[in-house]
């Protein structure tokens, strides 16, 4: 059986107790990062062996890790932080499940997309979620444009290094709208930052950037009209 388990977004005491069950149990943890996932492991007390699982060997290791199901054993794979498939490695390996006929099942927990879309306070009947923001200028400027003209609550992830290219894009592309930067989520300083593109960017400014960062923009009134 693969296990796709999901893991503290940053409060260790959010892990599940099915979660702790579960990486005790199996026979092998395929982790993002090693030596991130050792400390959680450590933290409740669990040894087992580990196995590199990242964007840069995930071909190689869906290939290797197929083969140890097909065997017989039981295999969690746990990503930094969430569940694994969002904007992480995972779907790969899913979908060679599938494709193989191998089990697999879901072990769900912590979410930042959830806590900062109701952390928000915007509209959660219809979101969309988009991943990270293209590093690129152009693109992150048509991605930011489509999400001006949506009707739904749009999130992105951004990390510390873009977040003010972002934010500025933002003033150029939707001056007016509002929107809510969310960080260290679940953690001691969470935060939820919303205002206008320009009242967030000069209080980015004058701060220390660290972390993931989830961007929320607020759904488009004139789009929500058009579309009802």
């Amino acid at each position: 059986m693969l296990y796709i388990v999901a893991t503290p977004i940053g409060n260790l005491g959010d892990v599940t107790l099915r979660a702790l069950e579960v990486l005790k149990s199996v026979d092998l943890v395929a982790a993002e990062d090693t030596r991130h996932s050792g400390m959680l492991l450590k933290h409740f007390g669990i040894k087992k062996p580990f196995i590199s699982y990242h964007e840069h060997n995930e071909a190689m290791r869906t290939a290797e890790l197929v083969v140890r199901l097909a065997g017989g054993e039981n295999i969690a794979l746990i990503t930094d932080a969430g569940t694994p498939g969002l904007s992480d490695p995972g779907v790969r390996l899913v979908r060679e499940c599938i494709k193989r006929e191998l089990s697999f099942t879901i072990v769900p927990g912590p979410s930042s997309i959830l806590t900062a879309l109701v952390g928000s306070g915007f509209s959660i009947e219809k979101f969309c979620f988009h991943g990270f923001l293209p590093i690129k200028s152009g693109q992150r400027e048509r991605e930011l444009r489509a999400a001006a003209e949506s009707s739904v609550t749009v999130i992105f992830f951004e990390s510390p290094y873009r977040l003010i290219k972002a934010l500025a894009a933002c003033i150029d592309v939707m001056p007016e709208r509002q929107l809510c930067v969310a960080r260290e989520l679940t953690k001691k300083f969470e935060e939820f930052l919303r205002g206008k593109p320009g009242e967030l960017l000069e209080r980015a400014r004058k701060r220390s950037l660290k972390g993931e960062f989830v961007v929320l923009i607020r759904n488009s009134p004139s789009a929500k009209q058009a579309a009802d």
